[in-house]
């Protein structure tokens, strides 16, 4: 399709969309990364666009506010995702709440602390964690002793690192 204006043409128009879509989101961009994101939002626009579907106008700021939203969110399960809890001189596994051989040395040597556990966690998150954790028994035996599937099991632990990465969790760990 033949368009009447180059890209240049329409950025030099439209360029203080992008900045307005960025202010309005609140969004604080000293490196210009945002605003290369709504640049590339505005060019797939332009490239889009078909005029008997409406203003091209409306059409920028709809793609451009939700590029930049889209980007928000991503940068927002990213820094999730990186974003864990450290226990000081432990290193942590992400798919346990702190190592194995050191959460099992902490629990055992203080009591009272595993009592606090204890009363966070349901009783089969309890039973994950003293039999998986504390006495590292497999699922399947976890499974045969608790009359359940190992599906269950799994559930069980599913649910209570959930729990245990909560903040109130980290701060009693490291009290502990």
């Amino acid at each position: 399709m033949n368009k009447p204006f180059t890209f240049e043409q329409i950025y030099q128009q439209n360029k203080r969309r992008i900045h307005y879509q960025i202010h309005r989101l609140n969004i604080h961009d000293p490196h210009q990364d945002f605003f290369q994101v709504g640049l590339t939002a505005m060019w797939h626009a332009y490239e889009k666009y078909d005029p008997d579907k409406g203003p091209m106008a409306t059409y920028f700021n709809y793609t451009i506010r939700n590029r930049l939203l889209d980007e928000l969110r991503k940068q927002k399960r990213e820094q999730d995702k990186q974003q864990t809890f450290s226990i000081p001189s432990l290193h942590q596994d992400p798919h346990t709440p702190c190592p194995t051989s050191a959460l099992t040395d902490l629990l055992l040597d203080n009591h009272q602390l595993c009592n606090q556990l204890k009363s966070y966690l349901t009783e089969k998150q309890w039973k994950w964690l003293k039999y998986a954790i504390l006495e590292a028994m497999p699922y399947k035996d976890i499974a045969i002793q608790e009359n359940t599937t190992t599906e269950a099991v799994k559930s069980w632990g599913r649910q209570a690192r959930k729990k245990l990465f909560t903040p109130a969790i980290y701060q009693l760990l490291k009290e502990g």
